[in-house]
Formats: structure tokens, C-alpha cells, sequence
């Protein structure tokens, strides 16, 4: 069996791909690994790039085409297809450490965890970079911050007999497809842990799917992802547990995180009005929330919060 597959989704990437494919194959050296790159209706080079690659690394390198537009089905068919151990699913956009693979997988394998989290670089498009932590296993809190942190697919490496046992799948046809699920990893498992090291690379790409310049209904996807999440937690009975953390995380979600794309664009407005609706629906004492009146959040942010949620951002 393989100890790794590396599930990559590829639109129009030929800016990153080479360095996305560079730096997996570095770190897939002395592992018995595998790249699941899967092309999703490229129109640029991106499958040409793929094709050389696959070439060079016949034996590492399998290329999958998903004419279902969208990362979901890209990632959940790269998982019905992986042969390791464990999955990671990384964007084309970014990259990993040559060390990534190695030490994540000695981890995995020593502490027999479920899933285990890198530490992240961030790049920023003027060169900035600044370090996202893994969060500390032996926390007592790390579940809490797990569930509002709102984990990417990129920041775990997963047990994928453990994925499929409990039906994980990424919502097809959304984008915020990952916020729906990644939360919920955590009601499945107390085996995890990480490496508080910068093993994978983000950088930010003004030109993603989430950072448009020009307005699309996609944006309301938010919506559904949330519905999705609350509905995970009702059928694991988590509810009541993480009640406190569910709502942080709409009110993160709703009146920050999605209130700045909102004020961007007219046809936006709608959005703040469905915000309203659904927290008077889910969690109606939304301001009696223990994160958001934590001292350390300030009362700048709390009212910058409350705004917010009647449409005004600053």
C-alpha cells in the first residue's frame, strides 16, 4: 500500500502548477507516494504542463479529468482514487516543504492519528510573509480552536480508511465547499496531531475563486456551506458541546469574512439581509457570544461586528 496520495485540483494553473508538482515530487522522495492532479476544464496549459510532468513520473504521477466544475468534485474524485494511506489534498497555487511529507507521515504513523496538521507559511502577492502555528494537540482547548479556526483541506494530511469510513465529501456545485466539512473532522476522532512547523506554503492569489473583482451569486454559497455545517453538528449530537464554537464560527463566517465581499458590490446588499435572517434563526443571542466578548477581541471589533450585521462595514 501507498503511504500517501497527494490530491491536486487544476484549473487554469500554468502560472503555479510547476512549482505546485516541483515541490511534492521533492517531498514524495523516499516515500512511497503517488499525485492524483485532476483537470477541471483547463483552458490554458495547465494540462500540458500535466502531461510533461506525467511523462517524467510515469510511475508517480496519474492525471484524472472531472468535467464537474468545481474543486469539490475534483477533490472527492481524487479521493475515491487514492491508493495511500493518507490524503492531502493541496491547491495548484501552493506548495510544500521538501521535508513536508516525511515528517507529517512519521507523525501520523507515531501517533496513529486520524489526521495531522502542518504549521503554514502565508505569502501575500507584495512578498509578506507571515506564520499560521498548527495547532498544539496537547491543548486542551485544540478542539474548540479546531472548529474556529475553519481549517482549509490543505492544512491536514487525513487517515483515508478513517475519510471514507465516515462518508467525508465536500459539497458539490459550491464554492465554501471546505468550510462545510473541515469543522466537522474533529466530532470523528481524539486521535490527531500536528507539527508546528512551516511545511506547507500558501500564497494568496488575488485571482481565486473566493477573491473576484467582479460580483458572482456564487458568493451567496455561504449560505448553504453553513446550513450544511449546523446540520453536521445536529446529527453528531454537538449541538449543545460546541454551541459556543458553531456560533463564533457564523458569526466569523457571516459578519466578517463574508460581510467583505458583500460591501464590494451592489448586488451584494442581499447578502447581509440573508446574514441576519440566519442568525436570528440558528443562534438569535449571537452578541452574548464568549469569543466575541473575550477582552482580547476588543470593543472596536465587537462593534465593528454588530455593524456589520445591519450592513455597515468598515
Amino acid at each position: 500500500m501507498l503511504e500517501i496520495s497527494v490530491v491536486i485540483p487544476v484549473y487554469n494553473a500554468e502560472k503555479f502548477l510547476e512549482r505546485c508538482l516541483g515541490s511534492v515530487l521533492s517531498s514524495l522522495k523516499g516515500v512511497k507516494g503517488e499525485i492524483i492532479a485532476i483537470n477541471n476544464k483547463s483552458t490554458d496549459d495547465s494540462l500540458t504542463i500535466l502531461n510533461r510532468y506525467k511523462k517524467e513520473y510515469p510511475k508517480i504521477i496519474t492525471i484524472l479529468d472531472c468535467d464537474v466544475v468545481g474543486a469539490s468534485a475534483t477533490r472527492n474524485l481524487g479521493a475515491a482514487k487514492a491508493k495511500g494511506e493518507y490524503l492531502w489534498f493541496i491547491d495548484a497555487d501552493d506548495a510544500i516543504s521538501k521535508d513536508a511529507v516525511t515528517e507529517l507521515l512519521r507523525e501520523a504513523k507515531k501517533k496513529k492519528a486520524d489526521f495531522v496538521m502542518p504549521g503554514t507559511d502565508k505569502y501575500l502577492e507584495n512578498g509578506e510573509k507571515t506564520y499560521l502555528p498548527a495547532l498544539d494537540p496537547k491543548d486542551p482547548e485544540f478542539k474548540s480552536k479546531f472548529i474556529r479556526r475553519a481549517i482549509g483541506p490543505w492544512q491536514v494530511i487525513i487517515r483515508g480508511e478513517w475519510w471514507t469510513k465516515n462518508d467525508f465529501r465536500f459539497k458539490e456545485g459550491i464554492i465554501h465547499e471546505d468550510l462545510e466539512v473541515m469543522p466537522t473532522l474533529i466530532l470523528h476522532t481524539d486521535n490527531y496531531a500536528s507539527v508546528d512547523k512551516p511545511l506547507y506554503y500558501y500564497y494568496w492569489n488575488s485571482n481565486s475563486v473566493l477573491h473576484k473583482v467582479e460580483w458572482d451569486p456564487k458568493y451567496l454559497d455561504i449560505f448553504p456551506a453553513l446550513e450544511g455545517v449546523y446540520e453536521h453538528f445536529k446529527e453528531a449530537g454537538a449541538l449543545e458541546t460546541y454551541h459556543d464554537e458553531l456560533e463564533w464560527f457564523f458569526i466569523w463566517n457571516l459578519l466578517i469574512d463574508s460581510a467583505g465581499d458583500f460591501k464590494k458590490f451592489k448586488e451584494g446588499r442581499k447578502g447581509f439581509k440573508r446574514s441576519r435572517k440566519m442568525l436570528k434563526k440558528y443562534f438569535p443571542n449571537w452578541r452574548d457570544n464568549r469569543f466575541l466578548n473575550q477582552k482580547k477581541m476588543g470593543i472596536k471589533f465587537k462593534i465593528r461586528v454588530i455593524l456589520s450585521y445591519f450592513g455597515i462595514v468598515i
